[in-house]
């Protein structure tokens, strides 16, 4: 079985293509998560792809449904953003070893395929599709919907995962090249410029708070409530490893690592694979947990006129994504009853929620709006999962924790100032993204 990236057909990237045709066709039914730890500690039974079995297994178990019911396995093969595996470095064989090898002995300790999740899970005896989405979870997830909507799969694994390896982020891999090619190049974080990754939207955010006449300090009281809400998150990093809240003083006074971008602006990379199970409406009826219906999905293709998008391309490619969320959703931005947008750069959320209108917002009001009550018992609330910033680098605590409130399992999370039955979660950047919308109901 060869596993390629998803065609671009089966994107929503356009304005103008009504409500989604597989809409309320699709349903999450099972989560599992892996343990969080900020590093690999070299050990076979530690991997990046131990956590993905045991996270797989756990979203099986989690969605009641024997193994060989299920026919699909879409998953993101890039398991990192800059912890690359050093070259010259050697791999230790008896960690590939203690697993059914691939024809790359990096897989599963530093990259991953759908062959080796077969190879090390038996009992997927009956995969007959599996799929690419590169890059991220949200990438991952609007492929499986997409895939159950078709008929390609009716009953989906979707996975993402992460390694971290000792030392520092982006000093190793192409970063150490002497020559970088093509797009590389001009990355900011990762190649010859050297700038961090947050340098693009710290500059956009710079000058957001000059056209807005808005600052830093603005930030504080969101900062604080994604913090609050990742340690009320088990499964979290911060709440397994350092249940530590984030002071107003911490974020204030903290170094800058692009100017106004500081360290806490900045998500903290960490080890932990996610995942999910889609099926069918009619199959969801017969399954363990109570269905979150997928009703939308769309995708952020922006392009901008040079190295780094300027505030106005991403305002206007935000602005662009809420109405096509919308508009395939058939709703309005007055039904959602809570976002849960991307937020790995902290200083980029704004720009999603103002894309989305969301609770009457117009470009600059976010930061304003971060001043009243934006809690999980407020009838505003804001990023109740706590997102990367929350909880550590893992591009689906957002997705989640959409299913889980809409399920009634958020727990501690869980919202009691708006009735959960419609939210939206996705990322990562603002121009080049995929989303989705959950909803209670088929409709």
């Amino acid at each position: 079985m060869v596993t390629e990236n998803a065609p671009a057909s089966m994107y929503r990237t356009t304005e103008g293509l009504g409500v989604w045709e597989h809409k309320g066709k699709v349903a999450a039914v099972g989560i599992g998560h892996s343990p969080t730890t900020r590093r690999w500690d070299g050990t076979a039974e530690n991997t990046m792809g131990a956590n993905s079995i045991f996270a797989l297994r756990q979203a099986i178990a989690d969605a009641g449904v024997d193994p060989s019911q299920i026919d699909g396995l879409v998953l993101d093969p890039v398991t990192t953003t800059g912890a690359h595996w050093p070259e010259g470095d050697p791999i230790p064989m008896d960690v590939v070893n203690a697993y059914n090898q691939t024809d790359d002995p990096l897989d599963g300790i530093a990259k991953l395929s759908a062959e080796w999740i077969l190879k090390n899970m038996p009992e997927l005896s009956n995969v007959k599709f599996t799929m690419y989405g590169p890059g991220c979870m949200s990438h991952a997830i609007v492929v499986a919907a997409q895939a159950v909507g078709e008929g390609r799969t009716h009953t989906c694994l979707v996975l993402k995962s992460w390694h971290n390896l000792e030392g520092r982020y982006n000093q190793a891999g192409i970063s150490t090249q002497d020559t970088v090619p093509g797009s590389f190049a001009m990355a900011p974080g990762r190649t010859l410029w050297g700038a961090p990754g947050s340098y693009g939207t710290a500059l956009q955010f710079a000058e957001y708070c000059r056209k807005y006449g808005k600052s830093h300090d603005m930030m504080a009281p969101f900062m604080q409530n994604s913090r609050r809400n990742g340690l009320l998150f088990p499964e979290g990093y911060w709440a397994q490893h350092r249940p530590e809240q984030l002071t107003e003083e911490d974020y204030l006074n903290a170094r800058w690592i692009a100017k106004p971008a500081s360290l806490f602006d900045n998500d903290i990379p960490i080890m932990v694979s996610g995942a999910y199970l889609f099926t069918t409406a009619e199959r969801a009826k017969d399954m363990k947990q109570k269905p979150v219906y997928i009703i939308n999905h769309a995708s952020s293709r922006g392009a901008q006129r040079s190295i780094l998008p300027t505030l106005e391309e991403v305002e206007t490619e935000t602005a662009e994504t809420g109405r096509k969320i919308y508009e395939g959703a058939g709703i309005t931005a007055a039904d959602l009853s809570f976002e849960n947008m991307y937020d790995g750069f902290s200083l980029f959320h704004q720009f999603h929620l103002e894309g989305l209108r969301y609770r009457g917002m117009q470009n600059g009001d976010a930061l304003d709006f971060y001043q009243k009550d934006i809690s999980i018992e407020g009838p505003d609330p804001v990023l109740p999962s706590g997102g990367n910033i929350g909880s550590g680098r893992s591009r689906f605590w957002m997705h989640t924790d959409c299913i889980q409130q809409i399920q009634g399992r958020a727990g501690a999370r869980a919202l009691t100032g708006v009735k959960p039955e419609i939210g939206v979660s996705g990322g990562p950047m603002p121009m080049g993204g995929n989303f989705t919308v959950w909803s209670a109901t088929p409709d």
